[in-house]
């Protein structure tokens, strides 16, 4: 798996689509593949991915390294950034979806009409090819399937999701078009900032798709 960088306290992996972050039916998940490949005994996972979902992911090498991570995801002081590839147009072009998040079927969620314990989503998008608009994410909260159910909410699922787009339109994609695109964080005074786009999906990487995530390239600078 590709290495975006480490040091001493910490390894930034870009993460495959279609891979489990845990290991899951006797097939080595993420976080093992992550260990084998760095020969060392134990790596401290800070965040996950979903399966589907590809990108920047932080592994910790050792547990102090790794509160110091939970503590700064808990304080909200590490931006995220997600690319998102929908086939529908949006509701809306860019702003917020805020709202409680619950349990639906089969291992789903779906926003509620209550305002509680909200899921906050800011995003922004463009068109790519034509039936094709892509959307630069940043998850204020870090509630499961979050990005998903919030494009989702406003009529843009994202291409390739089997739980919440249409399952048959889904299949024939070549991956879920979700991806971790850029961190930016500091840890110990100094600051750390990555961005990673896309490696494959073929929505992804077709010119039209490439030239906005280019414009794109500093997304702490665009919210």
């Amino acid at each position: 798996m590709n290495i975006i960088f480490e040091n001493s306290d910490f390894v930034i992996f870009d993460k495959p689509q279609n891979l489990n972050f845990h290991s899951e039916d006797g097939d080595a998940g993420f976080v093992v593949l992550a260990t084998q490949q760095l020969h060392v005994e134990q790596l401290y996972s800070v965040h996950r991915l979903d399966k589907m979902t590809s990108g920047l992911i932080i592994l910790a090498k050792t547990s102090q390294i790794a509160n110091s991570f939970a503590n700064m995801f808990e304080n909200k002081d590490i931006q995220k950034f997600y690319l998102a590839l929908s086939l529908r147009k949006p509701k809306k072009k860019q702003g917020w979806v805020k709202a409680d998040m619950g349990p639906s079927r089969r291992g789903t969620y779906k926003l509620l009409k209550t305002k509680e314990n909200q899921a906050i989503t800011q995003f922004k998008s463009s068109t790519c090819r034509v039936g094709e608009r892509i959307f630069l994410v940043k998850p204020h909260t870090g509630k499961t399937h979050q990005i998903r159910v919030a494009l989702k909410s406003i009529g843009s699922p994202i291409a390739g999701d089997i739980r919440y787009a249409n399952a048959d339109e889904a299949k024939k994609e070549d991956r879920g078009y979700l991806h971790a695109y850029a961190l930016q964080f500091s840890l110990n005074g100094e600051d750390f900032s990555f961005i990673c786009p896309p490696s494959d999906g073929e929505k992804f990487l077709s010119d039209e798709a490439k030239e906005v995530v280019q414009n794109w390239s500093k997304p702490w600078e665009l919210f």
